[in-house]
């Protein structure tokens, strides 16, 4: 369907598509991978996306990329991809990977240097350097555009926010608790 690319200066998936004329190598090429991104999270690790918002010339195609970089003992928290399947491809290091399926079942391994892994689409799943050196990987989806939802961050940080009574039920803890989670994942005011 890269034919839609050409068309005109239409949206395609709610991104602008050009017209021939003004289509260059650069919307097609992305050298935001080559380097380690530099990790200054409190879960130690960053994710590199190359997707359409970045790569127009992905646009309709139904793939993307990310690099993703972990200090020793860094974690990709449980998160999921609503549009997507993922396949991570270890670079260097090696990580401790998972998923929960719908069943509640933990299928995970340890996967090395130049092994993968794959996550269905829409399943928790999270990655974990354990090693005492820094990990990185590369992760592919068949989505131009997977989306991320952070379990902590969506349940933690909403806006309006859940409710307490809500996740006091559903976690069996107290407001104290609650509120403790929720100002460690709040956002640093500067």
């Amino acid at each position: 369907m890269l034919y839609l690319l050409f068309l005109a200066d239409i949206k395609v998936n709610g991104f602008a598509c050009k017209s021939e004329a003004n289509i260059s190598a650069s919307d097609f090429a992305f050298e935001g991978l080559a380097k380690p991104g530099i990790i200054n999270s409190s879960v130690g690790s960053v994710v590199t996306t190359a997707n359409v918002e970045k790569i127009p010339g992905l646009n309709t195609l139904g793939i993307s990329l990310a690099r993703l970089d972990y200090a020793p003992g860094g974690l990709n928290p449980p998160h999921t991809h609503p549009r997507a399947t993922e396949i991570v491809f270890v670079l260097e290091g090696e990580l401790d990977v998972g998923f929960i399926t719908t069943a509640n079942k933990l299928i995970s391994k340890t996967i090395k240097k130049g092994e993968t892994f794959v996550f269905p689409r829409g399943l928790v799943h999270f990655q974990m350097n354990n090693g005492d050196k820094a990990a990185a990987a590369l992760a592919a989806f068949n989505s131009q555009l997977p989306g991320t939802q952070s379990i902590a961050l969506t349940l933690f940080t909403a806006t309006p926010a859940v409710p307490d009574d809500v996740l006091t039920k559903a976690f069996q803890v107290g407001t104290k608790e609650i509120n403790k989670i929720k100002d460690k994942l709040a956002p640093k005011k500067s």
